[in-house]
């Protein structure tokens, strides 16, 4: 053999071997994990049920930002995610509650708008409605005699506002901006805090009112005082799965039964549920997966 056509040879061998291998296996799913215990829980109990009642595997990699979790499903990168009908439509597709037409909900809506933008859609919602919730100590609460929203704008000039980076960008429109502004407050100082030591920096202090998710365990832990949202500003955020609209075809072979396995989780939830859930992995220090475990044996979904 010539020289030429061994080299060629070897090209090809190389070429065919790393096609081969940026393939992902026909029975492998993917899930990019979450930055919260709520999604960590929720992933792994989709990993749970796929492997006790399908052949295929879930591969869950590390955590993204939901938006960049997004921006991989839709590339196809990703195939399942935890998401939020609210958050589908403000964050992902950049709309706004007030584009959903009168003969159509949040959740109908931005799963139309998804599939025919991205080819994405939510499967049945999971039974908790996690919006954003504005919260404050509950002694700062009884101080100021703090119930609602609206209630801020009498000592808006006397509180430092802090939240985590991703609230004060401008990636949709349930943000920090565009809340101050419908609502008319303004802060005596705002502070983009990590998102790991924005409860801390409540509990310390540091700062006087932020922005939470309603199913957090950690608002259990901090005592916090959830402000009723008088004016509507946040809109439902209802839990699902998010996935493409190409996964049941492709894993028709391997997984025939997986849309119906994936739906077990539709509405075995309930925020109170979800919060000590949360609370579980977030203060009591157990794993997300040893609590989705038990919380799927104890609805007999899996052995």
């Amino acid at each position: 053999m010539s020289l030429k056509k061994l080299v060629l040879l070897i090209i090809c061998l190389f070429l065919t071997t790393t096609i081969i291998g940026c393939q992902s296996s026909d029975d492998e799913i993917i899930i990019i994990d979450g930055q919260y215990s709520e999604s960590r829980i929720i992933h792994q109990m989709v990993k749970l049920l796929v492997e006790e009642h399908t052949d295929a595997k879930i591969t869950i990699k590390d955590e993204m930002t939901p938006v960049n979790s997004y921006n991989e499903t839709v590339k196809g990168n990703a195939d399942i995610m935890n998401s939020y009908d609210g958050t589908l439509l403000t964050t992902f597709l950049k709309l706004d509650p007030s584009d959903v037409p009168e003969d159509e909900n949040i959740y109908d809506f931005s799963n139309r708008i998804a599939v025919e933008q991205d080819s994405v859609y939510l499967l049945d919602k999971l039974g908790i409605n996690n919006t954003y919730a504005i919260a404050v100590p509950q002694n700062l609460s009884e101080q100021y005699n703090l119930l609602t929203i609206t209630d801020l704008k009498e000592v808006d000039d006397q509180l430092i506002f802090g939240a985590e980076h991703e609230f004060f960008d401008e990636e949709g429109t349930m943000k920090f901006n565009p809340f101050t502004s419908f609502y008319g407050l303004e802060f005596k100082e705002s502070r983009s805090v990590d998102l790991g030591l924005k409860y801390s920096a409540i509990e310390s202090n540091n700062i006087d009112i932020t922005v939470v998710y309603s199913t957090d365990g950690l608002n259990k832990k901090a005592q916090l005082t959830i402000l009723e949202d008088d004016q509507d500003f946040f809109p439902e955020y209802n839990g699902a799965l998010l996935v493409r609209e190409d996964l049941f075809d492709r894993y028709s072979q391997t997984a025939p039964n997986l849309k119906e396995t994936l739906n077990l989780m539709g509405n075995i939830f309930d925020n109170d549920t979800m919060v000590e859930l949360t609370y579980a992995v977030d203060v009591d220090g157990e794993s997300p997966i040893s609590v989705a475990k038990e919380f799927l044996q104890s609805k007999g979904l899996i052995e």
